[in-house]
């Protein structure tokens, strides 16, 4: 019998660098450190437009970005665009600031809702004072793609600045997306993740009128409890989540330090329902991102699940879940810290299971005082959870969002 001879070795995506500025925290260090000691960035929403409406918490970025970001960038940038140019620059030094080749490193940069905070603003602008005071810089301050194509121009990348636009699931599919073109060849270097700044009267109230939300706006620091019996809906955050992929053979050859690498990741439609989820593709996309990582449901070692606090979401995720990984294998969301980021939440949650695989570390589910007992799952309730030692190298990811978008990430150690 002949020997079937194995088909060419795909360049792994390394994770060289991470960066973040969300509710927690203006980077990964100091994210890092307020997710082990279980503290929360959702707070009530102090702004004059909020006093009327049904929600009034929301997780918000607090870093003066005055002091990352020139004058001239913050005027003609809208706020979703300065978020992930600062989480973009601080991942891009953590990875040595590599030199590359502009034609052969692209930007990948998802988002839910892009600049729609300067849609709304110029629009009232226009409404209340006229044309003559709308910005010249509105249309480019608007637009989805705009962190994408500002990171893009302010780090040098000229091999492609794409926009996935698919919900909360955007940021992830950026990952899967910049993963794939290392792996393609079409890349040396890629630029990652997710970004949104949408804490605003306008997306607050329509997730308000569709009960999404919750609640609490007596305790905000408790509002957002993934897989909690007591869940009422998710919080609304803002915030950024990036990572720098490099194929093996750039980073090998500058001998940059590797974080990790996306050694799998699969993107499915469930063509169900602009809102329902369906947990059948849910348990698919797990399924083909493993089969994409070449690895069995063993190999993973922990999830970081979507589970953004709805009491059906979280249900139908935690079905999906032990259904392909089985009932034991440890799962946390962090959105009971930072709430939801939208189209940041993927990216977010990349860079939380590359820390955790670092650290041998994994943050536990905020705020949970009774889990609910229809799920069969292994849901970390404490501070912290200690991985133990040679333990499943792998983490998981998943992402999904509105309009049937279905994301899963399988992230391993270097």
């Amino acid at each position: 019998m002949t020997a079937v001879q194995p088909g060419p070795v795909q360049p792994r995506a390394l994770i060289t660098g991470a960066g973040t500025v969300n509710p927690l925290g203006s980077n990964v260090a100091e994210t890092w450190s307020k997710l082990v000691a279980g503290e929360s960035g959702i707070a009530a929403l102090a702004e004059e437009w909020a006093e009327k409406l049904p929600v009034r918490i929301a997780g918000q970025v607090t870093t003066d970005l005055s002091e990352h970001l020139t004058t001239r960038e913050l005027k003609r940038m809208d706020r979703c665009g300065q978020l992930a140019l600062v989480a973009a620059r601080e991942a891009w030094q953590q990875a040595g600031a590599p030199e590359v080749d502009p034609e052969r490193f692209a930007v990948v940069i998802g988002s839910a809702y892009g600049g729609l905070g300067s849609t709304l603003e110029q629009d009232r602008t226009l409404a209340e004072s006229g044309p003559r005071k709308v910005s010249p810089h509105t249309l480019t301050r608007l637009m989805v793609n705009g962190p994408a194509a500002w990171v893009s121009i302010d780090l040098g990348a000229r091999g492609g600045a794409r926009t996935p636009v698919s919900a909360c699931a955007s940021g992830a599919e950026a990952i899967v997306q910049g993963a794939e073109m290392i792996r393609s060849g079409a890349a040396d270097v890629v630029i990652a993740g997710g970004v949104d700044a949408s804490v605003n009267d306008l997306v607050i109230t329509g997730f308000s009128q569709i009960r999404a939300l919750s609640s609490r706006n007596g305790e905000p620091q408790r509002a957002s409890r993934p897989f909690d019996g007591g869940r009422d809906g998710f919080v609304l955050a803002e915030g950024a989540g990036i990572v720098v992929l490099e194929s093996e053979a750039h980073a090998r050859a500058r001998g940059a330090a590797v974080l990790g690498a996306v050694a799998g990741g699969s993107v499915t439609s469930d063509a169900n329902d602009i809102v329902a989820a369906d947990p059948a593709m849910q348990r698919r996309v797990m399924q083909k991102a493993l089969a994409s990582a070449e690895m069995e449901a063993s190999d993973i070692g922990f999830v970081h699940a979507h589970a953004t606090s709805t009491p059906v979401g979280d249900r139908l995720e935690a079905q999906a879940i032990s259904a392909i990984l089985g009932s034991d294998v440890p799962v946390t969301s962090t959105k009971g810290h930072t709430g939801h980021l939208l189209g940041g939440a993927g990216a977010l949650a990349a860079v939380v299971v590359v820390q955790a695989l670092q650290t041998g570390q994994l943050p536990g589910t905020l705020n949970i005082e009774s889990l609910d007992p229809e799920l069969n799952l292994n849901v970390v309730t404490e501070t912290v959870h200690t991985l133990a030692p040679g333990s499943a190298p792998a983490g998981l990811v998943n992402a999904f969002g509105f309009g049937g978008h279905s994301v899963a990430l399988v992230i391993t150690k270097a």
